[in-house]
């Protein structure tokens, strides 16, 4: 393998912007992460010339590519906000044309007035995903990932073809819970094959690099990162893509809210006080970026002893619930603390999967039945929204 010095010295025969120097000397290169052939770095751009200055990216990716050992470069182009003076201003909002009564339109102004375009969403979604949930958390710990390894198993089952993109950079669990390993390897150019678990489709950080291997990477690292698992995978045709997505209310959970159609987003919470207090700021994220939520799943709910049969509330009991009649959202369910999810899920053999008849795959298969009912509903919603009138100036 490369050493980082190795890589830089590659990474400065390219030149800078504009010609000017290289992209070494000129500071531009940061983050080199290097793990078994695989070799990533970011080049730090004006946001405003990323596009013009893909030819760059692409320059270093083939340079690094040509060094001894290296099978796969990912080089990233990001951009720092600036603050003070020097920041740019965003573009105006301009406000939404009213809708318009065409009784109340004036008769000579009746010919002018006409049916407004129909709104042209800022999102391009992904070739051949109809539809894309995030599952996402306020804080860690709550059983995130296991919930999204189990909810796209149980979609599945419905009869849903299903893909799992595993965002969750810092801490990736998805390949160990879909019990799956290995390389994904391109299909054509920077497009990459995903692999499969239990019939699912599964993309995750964790294929590219060893799983002790700690991710020390910057906001805008994970986000181009996360962006290209997204939009550089040969999916496929997928009735839903389900997104673990990173725990908080970071960069990350506000790049995928905003730049990706989200048919809408799973909020998982236990049912004490202080994770529940982190589960609604992960609720009014998305609301703030109009995601539409598709509910709140308590988990870690309550405890059935094996030995005496009594039910204990460990963590409390209802608070999830109670939360989203207060904030009017669907309550999908409640899923027990249980060692054999925990064994299975450790394993690599969720519930879902080595007990499809049992009681725990029956409430994860309610839960899916729940969430792609609240997506249909969305759907036949935003449908039947009737067209607006507007006048034109």
């Amino acid at each position: 393998m490369p050493t980082r010095e190795e890589v830089l010295a590659e990474l400065s025969k390219v030149k800078g912007p504009d010609l000017q120097g290289d992209i070494v000397s000129l500071g531009l290169v940061s983050d080199v992460f290097i793990s078994d052939g695989r070799v990533i770095f970011s080049i730090t751009v004006p946001a405003e010339r990323a596009q013009e200055l893909e030819p760059m990216r692409q320059a270093a990716e083939k340079v690094v590519g040509k060094l001894p050992g290296v099978e796969k470069v990912l080089a990233a182009l990001t951009s720092e906000r600036q603050g003070g003076a020097g920041a740019k201003a965003p573009p105006p909002v301009r406000p939404a044309p009213a809708a318009v009564d065409m009784g109340s339109v004036p008769p000579p102004m009746q010919r002018r007035a006409v049916p407004a375009a129909p709104e042209q969403s800022a999102k391009p979604g992904v070739p051949g995903v109809k539809a894309i949930i995030a599952v996402a958390s306020g804080k860690g710990g709550v059983g995130k990932s296991t919930t999204t390894c189990n909810l796209a198993l149980a979609l599945q089952a419905n009869g849903l073809k299903v893909g799992v993109l595993d965002a969750d950079i810092y801490g990736p669990s998805i390949p160990r819970l879909f019990r799956v390993s290995g390389r994904p390897e391109p299909v054509s150019g920077r497009i990459l094959k995903p692999l499969e678990g239990y019939g699912i489709k599964v993309m995750s950080m964790g294929f590219l690099v060893e799983e002790e291997t700690p991710m020390i990477w910057r906001g805008p690292m994970v986000i181009s990162a996360i962006t290209q698992m997204l939009r550089e995978v040969a999916w496929g045709e997928l009735d839903v893509l389900v997104v673990d997505m990173p725990p908080g209310t970071g960069d990350a959970q506000l790049t995928m809210a905003q730049n990706v159609p989200l048919a809408g987003a799973v909020i998982v919470s236990t049912p004490q006080d202080l994770a529940l207090i982190d589960a609604r700021k992960g609720l009014n994220m998305f609301r703030r970026v109009d995601v539409p939520l598709l509910g709140i799943v308590e988990n870690m709910s309550y405890f059935l002893c094996p030995d005496c049969g009594g039910r204990h509330d460990i963590f409390g009991h209802g608070g999830a619930r109670a939360e989203a009649e207060k904030l009017g959202v669907p309550f999908l369910g409640e899923v027990p603390l249980d060692m054999a999810i925990r064994v299975n899920s450790d394993a690599g053999t969720p519930v879902t999967v080595t007990d499809p008849d049992g009681a725990h795959a029956a409430i994860y298969r309610d839960i899916a039945t729940k969430v792609w009912a609240e997506v249909q509903r969305n759907r036949e919603d935003g449908q039947r929204a009737a067209p607006r009138i507007v006048i034109e100036s």
